[in-house]
């Protein structure tokens, strides 16, 4: 008999979660995490998911208000009160709006997770997952070099699988000279959030004296081909995240030769379903890829990890310890990596629970939708 599920309401916030400490890019600094979290119920069970938008598009052109207007007036009026027989079903529903992809990974995840939890299965297993544990890193936003190398040797004590450096114009190789001096033999990775063009190039071929696993998205957010002649002329790989939307995207950018590594950030490219191609096109021109991170809190963070336990992912991802980012998160269940390694929350569905003392704390807009 076909497992199904009606989907009975629909609960959107806005969330505004404090950092620990400010988190500098190439892009801006952030103080507070904001986004959407989406709760869905049916039949006694939950699913949750959150955006990854940001306030202003200054890491892809969506939005946070964009995405709540698509939701509110688009999607989940249409969406309560459908019955599935599985995720995919919710495709049809999604399909005539174009772009959008992190507001429409927002409902995918949230009915991928309550998908499970009726299943009472780890999403993992769905998935396909194979491991219990993945390996992880850290993301150390722009600083000055002192503040640099003790964040990098906190995070070396602390046992992660590798170090990620924002960098910026102006702020690369004499901070990769000061790191490298330091700490010679640390797995170590740099993410330029797009600051660089073809003019750059002298300082891109700079880093492949540094010994750098890759360096991600030096180019455009919007561009493949030049990162062809980058890679070229690198013997660094070059890794890309913002320029890789789809599956589609991420074999154009193989079989041309502009990366040879693929970071998978589960909301930017629409969902689990799309995650799940991309993860597999890259295996089959074996390029390895990564799971990456938006600070999300725990519902995002809790899926990418169960995400991250694909076979082909086998480098070090951006889901470190929540406390690293939050004095309080909004799940009661602790996400701490030990040794480098986070495991894979135990229990069905993504495998936590709202803390909702804590959530309506930091929630500013609350909505409801019923069938």
């Amino acid at each position: 008999m076909t497992h199904a599920i009606k989907i009975e309401r629909a609960e959107l916030r806005l969330v505004h979660l404090p950092l620990l400490t400010p988190f500098v890019i190439s892009t801006g600094t952030m103080t507070h995490k904001t986004f959407p979290l989406l709760v869905l119920r049916g039949e006694g069970v939950d699913g949750m998911a959150e955006g990854v938008m940001d306030p202003l598009p200054d890491y892809l052109e969506e939005t946070i208000a964009g995405a709540l207007d698509l939701l509110r007036n688009a999607v989940l009026p249409r969406l309560v009160g459908l019955r599935i027989g599985s995720p995919s079903d919710i495709a049809p529903l999604l399909a005539p709006w174009r772009g959008n992809r992190m507001a429409k990974a927002v409902v995918e995840m949230a009915v991928w997770d309550l998908w499970a939890r009726s299943l009472n299965q780890p999403l993992c297993h769905l998935l396909g997952g194979v491991r219990d544990r993945i390996e992880v890193g850290v993301s150390l936003g722009i600083a000055p070099l002192d503040v640099t190398l003790d964040r990098i040797a906190e995070a070396q004590a602390q046992g992660y699988r590798r170090v990620k450096l924002k960098i910026k114009q102006g702020h690369d190789l004499t901070l990769l000279a000061g790191v490298r001096a330091e700490f010679p033999d640390i797995k170590l990775t740099v993410d330029a959030n797009t600051d660089y063009t073809l003019s750059d190039l002298p300082v891109l071929r700079g880093m492949d004296a540094f010994d750098l696993d890759y360096i991600e998205q030096p180019l455009a957010f919007d561009d493949i081909l030049d990162h062809v002649q980058v890679q070229a002329a690198l013997n660094t790989a070059i890794c890309l995240d913002e320029s890789i939307r789809t599956a589609k995207d991420a074999r154009i950018a193989l079989q041309m030769g502009a990366a040879r590594v693929i970071n998978i950030k589960v909301g930017r490219v629409g969902g689990i379903a799309e995650a799940r191609a991309i993860h597999d096109v890259s295996a089959a021109f074996g390029a390895p890829v990564w799971c990456g991170g938006m600070l999300e809190s725990g519902v995002g963070r809790a899926h990418n990890i169960h995400l991250a336990t694909l076979p082909n992912f086998t480098k070090p991802g951006d889901t470190s310890s929540a406390s690293r980012y939050f004095a309080r998160d909004i799940v009661n269940e602790p996400l701490e990596a030990t040794d480098g390694l986070m495991p894979v929350p135990p229990g069905p569905g993504i495998g936590v629970t709202l803390d909702h003392v804590a959530l309506d704390a930091v929630s500013e807009v609350i909505e409801v939708w019923t069938a």
